[in-house]
């Protein structure tokens, strides 16, 4: 198995730094983008040795369409386009792009150099779709109040939920990638009673503690995100930030989830808008 790029496995640091883009011309500048994009393992060791113990790493995903002009004749098996969900105001938009740039570190500055330094080298080769700073807020908690990610998978159980295996074995040690940016009304959210945000979410908000099934509703957040097969859950491994300014009064957070291929229709949905390759070439 191909060693997995080494921002998809490693907890995160406190900051992190999102960066999608478009390409202007995917068939004319795929390659050129390719070889620019092949250069960041190097970037991100070079500025990781100039300021020790940063804990500075960088995953690149590419889109199913850049993807195809890389590679017309071999692909992950998963990979497609992200198709959109719901309807109305409860839907789940396809915004697109073809490279996801993901930057962690403990030092907000050189995630954001990082993301700078391959926005630069890209130069008028892409376009920026979306651009978000993260940050790790108080005790690990999104800007709702709650901790985030109490069911993220530990260790070794992060490879095994993460990563290609040999199911598709030219592509073992790369992932498919998917970025939500959630908007949440605060004044909405923090005129709820704690009470009633505990039901909503399923848990307690001190100490994340899962209600008992007799007080938990069915249409809690954790009562609906877990998905079974064959018995067993199928999991993903979240790197979740909040972001947001004092302005906009919002909490919302980019999770980039990475996992191995999915195999239901409901995950196929959520996971098929990038892959990180294993190694970028």
């Amino acid at each position: 198995m191909s060693e997995p790029q080494g921002g998809i496995l490693p907890e995160p640091g406190g900051a992190a730094y999102f960066l999608v883009l478009a390409a202007r011309d995917r068939r004319a500048e795929a390659r050129a983008i390719a070889v620019q994009l092949s250069r960041v393992p190097e970037v991100t060791a070079e500025l990781a040795a100039s300021a020790g113990g940063s804990a500075l790493r960088a995953v690149v995903s590419f889109g199913a369409e850049l993807w195809g002009e890389l590679s017309p004749t071999a692909k992950p098996r998963e990979l497609e386009p992200f198709a959109p969900l719901g309807s109305g105001t409860l839907s789940v938009p396809a915004t697109g792009g073809d490279v996801l740039l993901h930057v962690t570190s403990d030092r907000p500055d050189l995630a954001f150099e990082l993301a700078c330094r391959v926005r630069s080298a890209l130069g008028d080769r892409v376009t920026v779709l979306d651009e978000v700073a993260g940050f790790c807020y108080l005790d690990g908690r999104d800007l709702t109040g709650f901790i985030d990610g109490t069911e993220n998978p530990k260790g070794e159980e992060r490879a095994a939920a993460a990563l290609v295996g040999d199911e598709d074995a030219a592509f073992a040690g790369g992932s498919y990638v998917i970025a939500h940016r959630y908007v949440h009304d605060m004044a909405r959210w923090d005129a709820c009673p704690t009470a009633e945000q505990e039901g909503i979410i399923g848990r307690t908000k001190p100490d994340s503690v899962e209600l008992d099934d007799e007080v938990k509703p069915s249409t809690a957040h954790i009562s609906r995100v877990v998905i079974e097969e064959d018995g067993e859950e199928l999991q993903i491994v979240r790197h979740s930030f909040p972001y947001g300014t004092t302005a906009e009064a919002v909490s919302s957070s980019s999770p980039t989830a990475a996992r191995a291929p999915p195999s239901t229709r409901c995950w196929r949905a959520c996971t098929a808008w990038a892959a990180t390759a294993s190694t970028i070439a």
